[in-house]
């Protein structure tokens, strides 16, 4: 066997450096590793003014709004990742909206956020990569690819002109999945 190069010594390394930046970036374990999230629907209530004695005061006369409410849902269409379960948007007993995904079952990813977009849901290739090319909000990081979990929506967005959720991986710009959201 010949003797290895100086070359050879740098390419090596050249290559092993491509592979772990590129094992970092893809991160393909993931899709293999799920993450389950059971939250209970939040049970947030008014709380009527009462004077410091705790009798009930006289100027309380409007009940509390009942609550939790759906306002709106929809079910997942499959786009890049299959991709079922339900979202609905939730409105609490204090007036905050919390959207809510329920029986999520979904592939794992790098980078996977929930939002809120302006773009119809598509079912097919089609729909993949939509909604990043109007008006979305991005709720948060997808606490989990299984489940059940709630994300409070910003008291100063409007989320009716908003009429679909998509799980979006923004690391390759694509949709896993999407629901079109249908007043209740």
């Amino acid at each position: 066997m010949g003797r290895v190069t100086r070359k050879q010594r740098w390419g090596a390394v050249v290559v092993a450096v491509l592979a772990v930046a590129g094992l970092s970036w893809f991160k393909p374990w993931a899709l293999w590793v799920d993450e389950t999230v059971n939250e209970a629907l939040p049970s947030a209530s008014a709380t009527p003014n009462r004077p410091a004695t705790g009798e009930p005061s006289s100027a309380s006369a409007t009940p509390a709004p009942p609550g939790p409410v759906t306002v709106a849902q929809g079910s997942f269409v499959s786009h890049e990742h299959a991709t079922t379960g339900t979202v609905k948007i939730v409105r609490l007993a204090d007036g905050t909206h919390t959207l809510r995904l329920e029986g999520l079952d979904t592939s794992n990813g790098p980078d996977l956020r929930v939002w809120l977009s302006d773009a119809p849901v598509e079912e097919g290739k089609d729909g993949w990569g939509v909604f990043d090319d109007g008006k979305y909000v991005d709720l948060a990081k997808l606490k989990g690819n299984k489940g059940d979990q709630n994300y409070p929506l910003p008291a100063d967005v409007d989320w009716s002109t908003y009429p679909s959720v998509s799980i979006w991986c923004d690391r390759f710009d694509v949709s896993f999945g999407a629901a079109a959201l249908v007043r209740t």
